[in-house]
């Protein structure tokens, strides 16, 4: 064999051995060989890989730029007390699986929240307003199979009768108890009636079961074209005490929505959690407004198809009064901007801190407003 020879068959056996090998890796995936739309539980859904398990992962950012009579802070280089401006910025994971089973749909979602902005000492002249990490916060976990939910939620006093308007602020009549582990039974009768029976644990010092007794929530709704009746009666076990709302939905026309709701509870203690001698018992975990009694009402209407106008009124036996205003503008589907104007006063003395969550107001009134930016996805 002479190197001719030699040479021609080595580079023949290179270019086969090459050949071979773009044959092996030139393919390219097929995307739909690896997600595979899930269509069963709504929009943005897909199978996790080898399961019959549906997963949606989203989530959310925003930002809120807030300007308040009673935001204040001292000069760093003289110490002289003003005003600021507050800035506040959170991001929202959120997933959502779903699978059919034997036993009915078993569904799960979580939802944590990361925070970064501006706190608040007080409002005394040392007060000093500063940014820093909010750190994260579980808000909700929960599994789901049928109508039967365990984990943490915000409770059914608030999440089965709704939100008392669609605004950013909640003003100086808070409306309901949030976060808590529950375990809870859904049940949709047909027909527009439906119903939730509740055990909660409560949260915080005061909030929170002291036995082996839980709280019990418990609600009826009735939705029509028309709109909804919604009720809601919640059991206190700490204070053996008892609250209860009553709501009502009306769509005026399909542009035009106002809601009205009422809430009755068996503590008028001023202060939730207060040590005073005259308050020692606080509010309960069900009914933080001040007062027996106490009212909201809302209305929303649709501007155009991009902006929405949404207002609400609120008010407590111990005459707090509140006022809140915004406008919803979607730039894009998924991008809105909110511009909001609350106002917030006491007709009987200084609107105090533990009455009103968004102020820290030492006086008869307070007024702010928030401008934010959120974009989901």
């Amino acid at each position: 064999m002479t190197i001719r020879s030699l040479l021609l068959g080595s580079t023949a056996a290179l270019i086969a051995v090459s050949n071979a090998r773009a044959v092996t890796t030139a393919a390219e995936p097929d995307p739909t060989e690896n997600v595979k739309i899930c269509n069963v539980y709504g929009s943005g859904y897909v199978y996790i890989s080898g399961t019959e398990t549906c997963l949606r992962i989203g989530g959310s950012v925003r930002d809120n730029v807030g300007l308040f009579d009673h935001s204040r802070t001292s000069d760093v280089r003289t110490g002289e007390h003003w005003g600021a401006w507050q800035n506040n910025t959170r991001f929202t994971l959120k997933t959502w699986t779903g699978q059919e089973t034997e036993r009915g749909t078993l569904k799960t979602y979580t939802e944590t929240r990361v925070n970064f902005g501006s706190h608040q000492t007080s409002v005394s002249d040392s007060s000093r307003s500063y940014a820093l990490n909010g750190g994260s916060s579980l808000t909700i976990a929960w599994i789901q199979l049928g109508g039967l939910r365990v984990g943490k939620d915000r409770s059914a006093f608030d999440m089965f009768i709704g939100c008392a308007g669609d605004v950013l602020n909640q003003t100086p009549a808070p409306y309901a108890a949030f976060d808590t582990n529950v375990v809870q039974y859904y049940l949709d009768a047909g027909n527009g009636l439906s119903a939730v029976v509740s055990l909660e644990q409560g949260s915080d010092v005061v909030g929170t079961i002291d036995s082996y007794a839980p709280h019990i929530v418990g609600g009826l709704k009735y939705a029509h074209g028309w709109g909804a009746i919604t009720g809601v009666a919640a059991y206190d076990s700490n204070y053996e005490s008892v609250a209860a709302k009553v709501r009502v939905d009306i769509n005026v026309t399909n542009e035009l929505l106002l809601s009205g709701m009422f809430g009755y509870g068996s503590h008028g203690q001023l202060n939730y959690g207060s040590t005073d001698s005259v308050d020692a018992h606080g509010r309960g975990f069900y009914k933080p407004w001040g007062g027996n009694w106490a009212f909201w009402g809302g209305a929303a209407y649709e501007l155009t198809e991009s902006a929405s106008f949404n207002l609400q009124l609120s008010g407590d036996q111990l005459k707090n009064y509140g006022v809140a205003v915004n406008v919803a503008y979607a730039f894009l589907p998924d991008f809105t901007v909110t511009a909001e104007l609350d106002y917030g006063g006491s007709a009987v003395g200084k609107v105090k801190a533990s009455e009103v969550n968004w102020t820290n107001a030492n006086k008869k009134s307070s007024v702010g407003g928030i401008l934010r930016f959120e974009r989901s996805f």
